[in-house]
């Protein structure tokens, strides 16, 4: 099973990008985040003429989050659990049925600049209800994947310059430590199970030149739970999309499972 994570940046702006790139590379799923549409506006049509099943959880303008497969899709939940009052659409999840079902979970975290601030607030009390959701997949002892944009460089070698981001909400020590406890929990970060060393991102600003300087960090994951990581066979990331015509900022994260 072939699934990849990308944060697509607007499916409006980008959607001759993300459709190139399924015709090319063809994933048997994709989690995408940053849709930045409501569920009703979204171009459904040229996703579903690809083969693919699609749920989306949907915002106007911002935020947003989607499951793209051409496998089967069930128990479709959307909505991080822990809190009603909370109308951010930053998490999906459903049981994909290739060989074996697998739990997929696509989240877009909080960015929580600027911090300190009621941004890094509520993005460190998302992180408390990710924990809380993380244990469950633990004690369910089946497949499954947490994926996407996290927003969280995890040490400074996932970062080009990390002294550029050491008072960023991105990198400050509690965003850091709240990785780490959903990590320690007992997943396996799929990237870092296939690569170590620095010199790997997935994500590059907009801004003064930051791709072709290679000015980059790395933001986007793949949690597994022990039932995923024993299943998992390769992790990549796609930096080449990066360099494209009419890029997003993030460029895709692949995990490949036997299942």
């Amino acid at each position: 099973m072939q699934i990849a994570t990308f944060n697509i940046n607007g499916v409006k702006a980008r959607l001759q990008t993300v459709l190139d790139w399924l015709d090319a590379a063809a994933p048997d799923v994709a989690l995408l985040q940053e849709i930045k549409s409501v569920d009703e506006a979204f171009p459904r049509e040229p996703f579903e003429d690809r083969g693919y099943n699609l749920e989306t959880h949907g915002q106007k303008g911002f935020n947003g989050v989607a499951i793209l497969s051409k496998l089967p899709l069930e128990d479709v939940a959307r909505g991080l659990p822990g809190d009603d009052g909370d109308e951010q659409a930053r998490w999906i999840e459903a049981t994909v049925v290739g060989t074996r079902a697998v739990r997929l979970c696509g989240l877009y975290l909080p960015n929580g600049n600027p911090a300190p601030g009621p941004k890094f607030d509520y993005k460190l009390c998302w992180m408390k209800r990710l924990e809380a959701r993380a244990r469950d997949l633990l004690a369910a002892e089946e497949p499954a994947v947490m994926a996407g944009d996290y927003n969280v460089i995890p040490q400074d070698e996932d970062a080009a310059r990390p002294e550029a981001w050491k008072d960023d909400a991105l990198a400050l020590p509690e965003a850091r430590a709240a990785f780490r406890r959903v990590l320690n929990l007992g997943f396996t970060e799929a990237f870092r199970a296939r690569t170590r060393g620095p010199g790997h991102y997935s994500f590059w600003d907009y801004q003064a030149g930051a791709w072709n300087r290679n000015d980059g960090i790395r933001i986007d994951h793949a949690l597994l739970t022990p039932q995923a990581a024993d299943l998992l066979t390769d992790c990549r990331i796609e930096t080449e999309m990066r360099g494209r015509e009419k890029p997003s900022d993030h460029v895709p994260l692949w995990i490949t499972l036997d299942a």
